[in-house]
């Protein structure tokens, strides 16, 4: 793989890689939990993520429909932290794949996005994906302290 699209990996990694940290060993109630109204659960910030990065990378960049139901996203519930690790892991053996079969020349080929309804380049689309896995990355650790902080309140 190409340098730059191996550094895109690892640091996209990395951020799945601490999502998986901030859910491991929360019970199922704090995955489901919902910290304030219009706010997300952890699980639905996991499985949104997900669908987000496979739409980014596999279908607007790697041209392979993911069929996705953004909507489903936000309903998610019941899913353990073991179906959540391995929606992640899934969507990033999916990035990787694509990323493997990327060069420097393909960063500024045009990608429409008819969910988006406008056209990004392979650059922006991925600098969006890791911009968007970031900032659900804060998200999620910020709703595990709220939760850990519910609970040392009610112990």
């Amino acid at each position: 793989m190409d340098s730059f699209f191996q550094a895109f990996y690892d640091q996209l990694a990395q951020i799945h890689s601490a999502m998986i940290q901030a859910i491991d060993g929360l019970p199922q109630e704090a995955l489901d939990w919902e910290p304030g109204p219009g706010m997300n659960s952890c699980a639905v910030l996991v499985v949104h993520t997900a669908g987000a990065e496979r739409y980014l990378i596999g279908e607007i960049i790697g041209q392979d429909p993911a069929q996705r139901d953004r909507d489903a996203e936000f309903r998610t519930r019941g899913l353990d932290a073991a179906a959540l690790r391995q929606r992640l892991d899934e969507v990033l053996a999916h990035s990787r794949g694509v990323l493997e079969g990327l060069t420097r020349d393909d960063l500024d080929r045009p990608c429409p996005s008819p969910r988006h309804r406008r056209t990004f380049t392979v650059a922006s689309a991925l600098l969006h994906s890791l911009d968007h896995a970031a900032t659900h990355l804060g998200h999620i650790q910020m709703a595990r302290q709220l939760w850990e902080q519910r609970q040392a309140d009610a112990g």
